[in-house]
């Protein structure tokens, strides 16, 4: 592919870079040197990442064990090892899995890697408007919107800047879901950080040009009103229904910096 200024691959891009951060090999020299940037300033970014992917195994577990056979990845990123398809078939489900990301190289690599997998696709589309992406025709092949879906919105709010304009795609989404249809989030959070520290993790971002929204608990807890939350609740990562007491981070929860949780529409 030539390289012009206006290729993908010269800008770090969040997918990519979580990707390098799961040991992948889908990603390119920006995303690797943002990574390296961001790893230097907080030493525990490849940990809150395999946090969060601990957390996508569980929910798609819990949601498995519901008799849930149909997902919607929203900011899926690349679709590697330890993916939603992969979890939900782990536990003897024939899921129809949707992954949706704004990024073409990383829909590209998400098409390549899922070619071979007859119920699970990737197509590009953009969360922030959640009816376009739910009216393209080959999701709706996929999945039957009519019927519960499990809805992962796992590390992507935090990158839609406004806090209106976050509200309204999940409450977008909950109108449209049918009853028995559940909505995970994880979400970045500095409240376990000092103020200082909170302004040098601010700062590291925007050096990785990686521009974040971090909001407190009860700024995630909003994106769960009207939807019944499943316990434990919105709660650090390691917290929400954890396999072991060795489990990432199960020493010091804060320091996951990230809460997840589960909401179920009735």
């Amino acid at each position: 592919m030539p390289v012009t200024d206006d290729d993908p691959s010269k800008h770090p891009n969040s997918a990519r870079i979580y990707d390098y951060m799961l040991g992948g090999s889908n990603n390119f020299a920006a995303d690797r040197e943002a990574a390296r940037t961001i790893v230097a300033g907080q030493p525990d970014m490849p940990l809150i990442s395999q946090a969060n992917r601990a957390f996508l195994r569980r929910v798609v577990r819990f949601f498995a064990d519901q008799g849930i056979e149909q997902y919607l990845d929203l900011g899926s990123g690349i679709p590697t090892v330890g993916s939603v398809h992969q979890v939900a078939q782990a536990v003897g489900r024939e899921p129809r899995v949707v992954c949706v990301d704004i990024d073409p190289i990383t829909v590209a690599h998400g098409q390549l890697l899922l070619r071979d997998q007859p119920n699970a696709i990737a197509i590009r589309g953009d969360m922030r408007h959640p009816l376009d992406v739910l009216a393209q025709e080959e999701l709706r092949a996929t999945l039957q919107l009519d019927q519960p879906v499990a809805v992962l919105m796992l590390a992507s709010l935090h990158f839609v800047l406004d806090e209106e304009a976050a509200l309204a795609i999940v409450a977008c989404l909950r109108e449209v879901m049918a009853p028995g249809s559940y909505l995970a989030i994880s979400h970045a959070s500095y409240d376990h950080l000092p103020e200082d520290r909170r302004r040098d993790m601010e700062a590291l971002a925007r050096t990785a040009h990686i521009p974040l929204s971090v909001r407190s608990r009860d700024e995630i807890l909003r994106f769960f009103d009207g939807l019944e939350l499943v316990e434990p609740g919105v709660v650090h990562l390691p917290l929400w229904r954890p396999e072991s007491s060795e489990d990432i981070f199960m020493d010091d929860p804060p320091r996951s910096a990230v809460y997840g949780g589960v909401g179920l529409r009735r």
